[in-house]
């Protein structure tokens, strides 16, 4: 199983940019799911969870401003991300755990890099 994250780019302040996450692979259930970001010299950080049930959390910073969604048929996660400022600048990395030919496993995708201009 591999995570590929997409839909990273240039955004002005203000903006809106919707990520993507699909699995590829043999993946019978997907459990939990999530995003994360690590901006430049500081930790990675969650964003936001969504649970096998569907059930949502986020981190305080992006309430409000940010969705995430996943679509188990496409094998995909989403996160929306509106009202977008410079701090949000990031790598933001996708992760899940899956359930495959392997088991249970936690697997985290590549990254893709969003950027927010002033």
């Amino acid at each position: 199983v591999q995570l590929q994250a997409s839909g990273g780019g240039l955004v002005q302040a203000g903006g809106s940019l919707r990520l993507s996450c699909t699995a590829s692979g043999s993946v019978f259930r997907f459990n939990d799911m999530g995003w994360y970001r690590q901006a430049p010299g500081k930790q990675r950080e969650l964003v936001a969870r969504i649970t096998q049930g569907g059930m949502t959390n986020y981190a305080e910073f992006v309430e409000g401003r940010f969705t995430i969604s996943r679509d188990s048929a496409k094998k995909t996660m989403y996160l929306q991300m509106n009202s977008l400022n410079p701090e949000d600048t990031a790598v933001y990395y996708c992760n899940a755990a899956i359930v495959g030919l392997a088991g249970r496993l936690n697997y985290w995708g590549q990254g893709t890099q969003v950027t927010v201009s002033s």
